[in-house]
């Protein structure tokens, strides 16, 4: 904020200062210590050489193997964006604020969340039972079409962002529908553990009816969304007896696309025919059972040792989070459950992980990665890094180690290396044309939504993109459930106070609202326009408000062309990074602590309580929170169940 008080500096002071701040408009992107990229207004041409190019590829997951050759699944930098058009103007960058700033800010968010939570838990009244016929009429055209009074929040997901979302947006102002094929949200850290019955499958899960009564949802999945008549085509996930899938359409006011990604698997030929995956429940059932039977089948009469060697060879592709968690959980259950009921088979066991790069867990500090890899070594989980599938088969894995090529015999493969882009977003890119700019269409399964500041989706109306389907131009995320959640709620709170979301992109307005009262005599297309700053002409002023100088200084002319009773949101989304765990198997975890702009890292037992007190905090329920606490006694004091079903 600029030092001098308002409507108290003389005329030629404030002049000198505001014509030093008149060269800004020159500037188009500039790197400031410390600060995120600043994009400033310009009315003229800027060169090419004097714009570095904008984050434009798809961040980087956390379970991607960063080291390996460019593959189809993987995003690249695309060509540096095309030369600032004339006369076009893009809003200033945001500020970036510092920890406890943000932190403080959040914690004034969560109060107005519970706020709303409160009043919808201590409302009596049950949804009407006949909400579908109510909603839904036969269009001209014979489909089903949705039909309400209130404006229409369409939510296509129930991961993180979409939970969150759903969780604390207000259902008294806006008919709030949700279409996903799942039913439910799902704590997908915790994944890792019920592929050995650490914790049990429905533990982890809230149904999208509970977590709010009061949104209308819908089992079906969006095939289309037409992004200018403002219309989902959507398709039932459940069939009649006969085959049957009905289909119908949603109008929205507003869409948040939070349909995340599927696994990728950088088109190694025999991966989907073969390996097993960690992304929904489904797959860890899957592999819970498979992970029994392999014991079974190895504890038969008539197998020999060779057959038993690569029957129990269990083999994780991919060091990130997951993957690490899953090898040391999976090493746990062997050690500790499955020893004492297959003690002959032992001799024959193996846990191996392979990483592309040259170190496991690189979102974390080199000496938590010595950590994990020692841990490893000690607890007997075999780690082999820079090494690359190539190809996977029924019985064996091909990997490249260097210019080696090894053929390796396995039972049990699971693949956790990376995710990819569904159909729906590529097909939402593909429809917008201002998206092109930020995906590169040789790597289609790394799309991504581009959004602004604000989380809209460049280049289409009414339209938000949220979690790992999405990248933030000009400043990338990591794709984990800490910012999807945070994104989530952020959107939430945003259309509750009744902002509009209009065009998104860094050349047109923040969200508006505008007041009831002057709707009629305010032109919405000028209010959302964006124009130069003219600092010249404010610093002739006799006076200076406070809105004059936050025009020149932040180079946002929204500051001073805002009629009365329009308001403009100018609070781009801020993520807070609380810091990132992982278990380790043998009761130890990684811990790398972010807080007041410092990290420090724990490792060991203390960790690993510290990882088991957040997981159990971060549970969306008081229910989950004693289903999991339920769960890790049993396994403590009963072990692991080993029945199959």
């Amino acid at each position: 904020m600029h030092s001098t008080k308002v409507g108290s500096c003389g005329g030629s002071s404030c002049t000198t200062t505001l014509r030093a701040v008149r060269t800004l408009p020159a500037v188009r992107h500039a790197q400031l210590p410390g600060r995120r990229p600043v994009v400033v207004a310009a009315a003229q041409r800027t060169k090419p050489e004097a714009r570095p190019a904008v984050d434009k590829a798809a961040p980087a997951k956390q379970d991607v193997e960063p080291t390996a050759p460019a593959r189809e699944d993987q995003a690249v930098p695309t060509q540096a964006p095309p030369e600032q058009e004339e006369g076009r103007v893009e809003l200033a960058w945001p500020k970036e604020r510092g920890w406890a700033e943000v932190a403080l800010s959040k914690l004034v968010d969560t109060v107005e969340d519970i706020a709303v939570i409160s009043r919808r838990t201590f409302n009596k009244a049950v949804p009407a039972a006949d909400v579908i016929d109510r909603l839904f009429r036969r269009s001209s055209s014979g489909a089903l079409k949705l039909v309400s009074k209130k404006p229409v929040v369409l939510v296509l997901g129930t991961g993180w962002a979409a939970h969150a979302l759903v969780k604390v947006i207000d259902v008294d102002q806006f008919e709030v529908v949700v279409v996903s094929p799942r039913n439910h949200f799902m704590f997908t850290p915790m994944l890792p553990g019920t592929a050995v019955g650490t914790v049990e499958f429905r533990s982890l899960l809230e149904p999208i009816r509970t977590s709010n009564p009061f949104a209308t949802y819908l089992e079906a999945a969006c095939d289309k969304l037409d992004t200018d008549k403002k219309v989902a085509y959507c398709t039932s996930a459940v069939a009649f007896d006969d085959g049957r899938r009905p289909t119908f359409e949603v109008p929205y006011d507003v869409v948040v696309v939070a349909v995340g990604e599927q696994t990728a698997t950088f088109s190694v030929p025999g991966v989907r025919e073969h390996c097993y995956f960690m992304k929904e429940i489904s797959d860890t059932v899957a592999l819970r059972r498979r992970i029994q039977e392999a014991f079974e089948l190895a504890a038969l009469p008539g197998t020999n040792d060779e057959e038993r060697r690569r029957i129990l060879h269990f083999v994780v592709v991919g060091g990130g989070p997951t993957g690490v968690e899953f090898a040391g959980t999976l090493n746990d259950f062997v050690k500790v459950d499955l020893a004492k009921k297959y003690p002959e088979l032992m001799p024959y066991v193996t846990v191996s992980l392979f990483q592309s790069a040259q170190s496991i867990l690189t979102q974390f500090s080199s000496i938590l990665q010595q950590r994990a890899l020692q841990n490893f070594k000690a607890s007997g989980v075999d780690v082999r890094t820079g090494v690359r599938v190539t190809e996977v088969t029924r019985d064996e894995i091909t990997i490249m180690d260097k210019d080696k090529i090894e053929k390796i015999p396995y039972g049990i493969c699971v693949w956790s290396t990376g995710n990819a882009a569904r159909p729906l977003t590529k097909d939402i890119v593909n429809a917008i044309p201002k998206q092109a700019r930020y995906n590169n269409p040789n790597r289609p399964t790394a799309t991504k939504l581009a959004v602004d500041p604000y989380l809209r989706v460049i280049g289409a109306r009414d339209m938000i993109g949220l979690g790992d389907c999405s990248t933030m131009v000009g400043n990338r995320l990591p794709a984990t459930a800490q910012v999807a959640g945070q994104q989530g709620a952020y959107v939430a709170r945003m259309i509750n106070k009744g902002y509009t979301m209009a065009v998104g992109g860094l050349d047109t307005s923040p969200p508006v609202k505008i007041a009831r009262k002057v709707q009629d005599k305010v032109d919405e297309e000028q209010v959302r326009s964006l124009k130069p700053v003219d600092a010249m002409a404010i610093s002739k002023k006799d006076k200076l408000t406070e809105m004059d100088i936050a025009a020149v200084v932040n180079n946002d002319s929204t500051y001073v062309q805002a009629p009365q009773g329009v308001d403009y949101y100018r609070k781009p989304f801020e993520f807070l990074s609380l810091g990132i765990m992982a278990y380790v198997g043998n009761d130890k975890a990684l811990t790398q602590i972010e807080t007041f702009d410092t990290s420090f890292n724990i490792y060991g037992r203390l960790a690993y309580l510290l990882w088991r007190s957040v997981y159990i905090t971060k549970q969306v329920s008081f229910r989950n929170r004693v289903l999991i606490l339920f769960d890790w006694m049993k396994a403590q004091v009963f072990g692991r169940d080993l029945s199959q079903f």
